[in-house]
């Protein structure tokens, strides 16, 4: 079919009449999928179980230097545990924090402490005239969600293939003082699935801001999070980067396991520079004696080492990659050629991003959700959930099975033409 925006106004309605038949037909199916957040599958959470039997009341419950994991202490987490997220998230065990099962946890804190005490002796942002974020758009809804609670004006700096656009990002950090940090997800990024390009890592290192206490929150949820053994993304590391540039404070690396073993139950890190280290415990022995430590055993248990946490993506990644290959096969197939949508295909993480025309997303989200399909709300990729274009819509595949998710893609793109040849019959 040749693209919608190339049909006479009779064919439209014609193609109207045939997309509103079948709409009626899927509503009286009366559906109840979910792809509105990137919640791991039953499916994959079993992979996960043997790590209940790793530990039991006969373990021995001392970690490598024997601390008895059962009792108070150990503020920055248990060696081993520090030796397995830095190997993971690449950097050197004493460069991080181990912390519970958030890393949005950890971020929110980190922002909060940022805003009630300031960062390594500068003014709290909370008794400053204005503080700004920037936010790469679009992305991560809950980024957006902590500045927006701390009240902090949010600015969008557009994704490019190669990430954040960075000759904006350089122009409004150098220039504006009141510029104090930005949201990255720079490997596999959500929702887009874009890894930062080694030239953005680079410039992002050697950001010259004009806030001594400009901060760059680079959250690394997707490290290890691939979907092909043979087409992984590489992405540089970005501590290393920053001490090369003579910027060893410029950034905070949030990682965990919260989609690799249990959301509700993992292990998070913050890895950063001595320096911000210091500034951090100062906070954190007031907050807390420590965190979990027996879960921070069992995990090093069940993994052992890197390797183990590879092995064990791989076999998330074969339940992952079907679903991902479904939804966007259904999309070349159905949409491909019309004119009336695009899309990413990512090699790892957790989100597909789909633009709809422009002026259309809200209406795709609403059709869908009247016949039984929850996706993420229109405009959550961006702060204030305010999508100027109305056209990005985040798919979360992981959640549903095979056979619920083949339903739910027919269905998305059945609303998408649907809510296309509205908006070009509007026009």
């Amino acid at each position: 079919m040749k693209p919608y925006q190339e049909l006479s106004r009779e064919e439209l309605l014609s193609l109207k009449a045939e997309l509103d038949k079948k709409y009626r037909e899927a509503q009286a199916k009366n559906l109840h999928l979910d792809m509105s957040r990137g919640k791991p599958s039953a499916e994959q959470l079993d992979l996960s179980m043997e790590m209940m039997d790793v530990l039991n009341s006969s373990a021995d419950l001392k970690d490598s230097e024997g601390v008895d994991c059962r009792n108070y202490g150990v503020l920055d987490g248990v060696k081993e545990a520090k030796e397995l997220l830095g190997q993971m998230s690449e950097v050197s065990p004493d460069k991080m924090i181990i912390y519970g099962n958030s890393s949005l946890n950890v971020m929110y804190d980190t922002v909060a402490r940022a805003v009630t005490h300031g960062i390594m002796g500068h003014t709290p942002w909370g008794k400053l005239d204005k503080v700004k974020f920037l936010c790469p758009v679009p992305g991560y809804d809950r980024h957006f969600s902590i500045t927006e609670y701390f009240g902090i004006e949010m600015i969008n700096v557009p994704m490019t293939d190669q990430g954040p656009d960075m000759d904006l990002v350089e122009e409004l950090v150098s220039s504006d003082p009141a510029v104090k940090g930005i949201w990255c997800v720079p490997k596999y990024s959500n929702p887009q699935g874009i890894t930062y390009s080694d030239e953005t890592v680079r410039r992002f290192a050697a950001l010259k801001p004009a806030a001594e206490d400009f901060r760059i929150f680079w959250d690394n949820a997707y490290c290890v999070h691939h979907l092909y053994e043979d087409q992984q993304d590489f992405l540089l590391e970005i501590l290393d980067e920053c001490e090369k540039a003579g910027n060893p404070d410029i950034v905070y690396k949030f990682c965990s396991t919260s989609k690799i073993s249990f959301p509700g139950s993992g292990v998070a890190c913050i890895a950063t520079s001595p320096n911000n280290l210091k500034d951090i415990k100062k906070q954190l022995m007031i907050q807390t004696i420590g965190h979990d430590k027996v879960n921070q055993l069992r995990h090093v248990r069940f993994f052992k080492d890197i390797d183990g946490i590879h092995a064990h993506m791989r076999k998330h990644a074969d339940i992952m990659r079907p679903k991902f290959e479904a939804v966007l096969d259904t999309l070349e197939r159905e949409l491909g050629g019309l004119g009336i949508g695009s899309w990413i295909r990512p090699r790892g993480g957790y989100f597909i991003s789909f633009d709809a025309m422009e002026g259309c997303a809200k209406a795709v989200v609403a059709k869908c959700r009247e016949a039984g399909v929850v996706m993420t709300g229109a405009g959550a990729t961006y702060p204030y959930g305010k999508d100027p274009k109305d056209s990005n819509i985040r798919i979360a595949p992981s959640f549903p099975t095979k056979e619920e998710l083949a339903v739910a893609a027919d269905l998305f793109v059945l609303c998408v033409k649907l809510a296309s040849v509205e908006k070009l019959l509007e026009e």
